[in-house]
């Protein structure tokens, strides 16, 4: 009860009588009781000053230093239906090892001979392509044939040409001779005849002369026919030299109409031929998909789709894999706000679940089960829950991290940052301030350089 009567007990009652009052109301009592406050004081007033790390706690859990090494899932490449199991969950597996067998499911890739089968029409169509080449060779010599024939036919008639030239030449001059005998014919008829009527020459000589004067002008229309003849072979051999060019580039036209035909057929095998090569390598993938092997070394955690027929889709997840060789660390995440006062290579404490520990996040030195780590890496980008990310590895000079640590677990983090007095934090606690910004020596040491 309070005293807070005017009426004083202790006149009514003697305390001293009572043992419990011989303790309580001595003077002796009063004193270590004073004394202990006052030292108590002195103590608390002294450990204000001590030096206290602030700090930036966060929630995560132990993952791997790199993404190959983080626990995964394996996938179906194709489409199918489960035939055969070759593992069970908990078994050790290398790199390349088969996990189950998957059969096809779509009719396309039925046929067991399929790849065979690709390849020999591989094989007829690549000595179609041999053939279609060996006919543009045999046309390409058989215009070759042809220009060369074209060549001596032309010589020949332009040779023809010549010679018909030369031959109206020849018969242009016997006319002019002809027309000069029948101009000696005539002269020598009027003075025959001439004679004749003056009684020198007989009627005989005369008719001779007329006789010859009529033999001349007809071998004078004789060599005007030769001469016209000889005109119309020049003109023959001139029709001839275009006829034979005009019928050796219709032979070479069509020779190479047939030869780009055959190269147009050529290239169209050999564009079949590369696309059944391209069928053929994907039918061969294809082949070897069936078989899911394990990406590397580690074991089978558990089995995402059982039992023997069921089919499954692309991309579908089949199987779990831990790897069996990884490098441990820690993703934590932070709050927004405190995101600025981290950097890489900085010291953070960790704490692990079903490691007891004994934290003093002020005094991380005199802290027990906690484990040393610097920072690696920092997300730059807000997570979904509303915080940073933060990957930490293990510090090297510090304790070795548990060996029976299991990539999964929980971890409680401290981050360890400027050192300040306990008045100063106890300050900044009771009015909600962030800790102090700074920065981390190596970050300053780099801007001063």
């Amino acid at each position: 009860m309070l005293n807070i009567s005017h009426n004083n007990v202790n006149k009514i009652f003697d305390m001293s009588a009572f043992k419990s009052g011989k303790r309580v109301l001595q003077v002796k009592y009063f004193k270590h009781f004073n004394r202990f406050l006052i030292g108590f004081s002195i103590f608390c007033f002294i450990l204000l000053f001590l030096p206290w790390t602030q700090t930036i706690t966060g929630k995560g859990q132990v993952t791997t230093l790199t993404p190959e090494q983080r626990p995964q899932t394996i996938q179906s490449p194709i489409p199918g239906r489960i035939e055969k199991w070759f593992v069970q969950e908990g078994d050790f597996v290398k790199k390349g090892d088969t996990i189950l067998e998957i059969s096809e499911i779509k009719s396309d890739y039925f046929d067991p001979n399929l790849v065979s089968r690709t390849g020999e029409q591989i094989q007829a169509k690549s000595s179609s392509v041999t053939s279609y080449g060996e006919k543009v060779k045999a046309l390409e010599r058989q215009i070759t044939a042809l220009n060369s024939e074209a060549i001596l036919k032309l010589q020949q008639a332009e040779n023809k040409l010549i010679q018909s030239r030369l031959k109206v030449k020849s018969d242009s001059i016997d006319l002019e001779a002809a027309k000069t005998n029948l101009s000696i014919a005539e002269r020598q008829y009027e003075r025959t005849e001439q004679l004749q009527e003056e009684g020198l020459k007989a009627v005989k000589d005369v008719e001779e002369k007329r006789l010859k004067l009529q033999e001349t002008q007809a071998k004078l229309i004789s060599q005007e026919n030769k001469l016209l003849a000889s005109k119309n072979e020049v003109i023959n051999a001139k029709v001839e030299i275009l006829s034979v060019r005009t019928s050796y580039n219709d032979k070479v036209a069509k020779a190479q109409s047939d030869r780009f035909t055959a190269q147009s057929s050529q290239f169209d095998t050999e564009a079949q031929v590369s696309k059944l090569e391209n069928a053929y390598s994907n039918y061969e993938i294809r082949d070897k998909l069936r078989y899911v092997k394990a990406p590397q070394d580690g074991y089978i955690n558990k089995a995402l789709i059982g039992g023997i027929g069921e089919t499954v889709k692309e991309g579908e997840r089949l199987v779990g894999i831990m790897p069996s060789g990884y490098d441990l660390a820690v993703e934590t995440y932070i709050e927004p706000i405190d995101l600025p006062l981290l950097h890489i290579g900085e010291e953070v404490r960790v704490q692990f679940d079903g490691w007891p520990a004994i934290v003093f996040s002020g005094w991380p030195n005199v802290s027990y089960g906690t484990y040393g780590a610097k920072v690696v890496a920092i997300e730059n980008f807000i997570s979904d829950n509303g915080k940073y990310r933060v990957l930490l590895a293990p510090d090297m000079s510090d304790n070795k991290w548990p060996s029976a640590i299991r990539v999964g677990s929980g971890a409680y983090t401290i981050a360890l940052l400027e050192d300040v007095p306990i008045w100063f934090e106890l300050w900044r606690k009771v009015n909600g301030f962030p800790p102090n910004y700074y920065q981390s020596q190596s970050k300053s040491s780099n801007g001063k350089n």
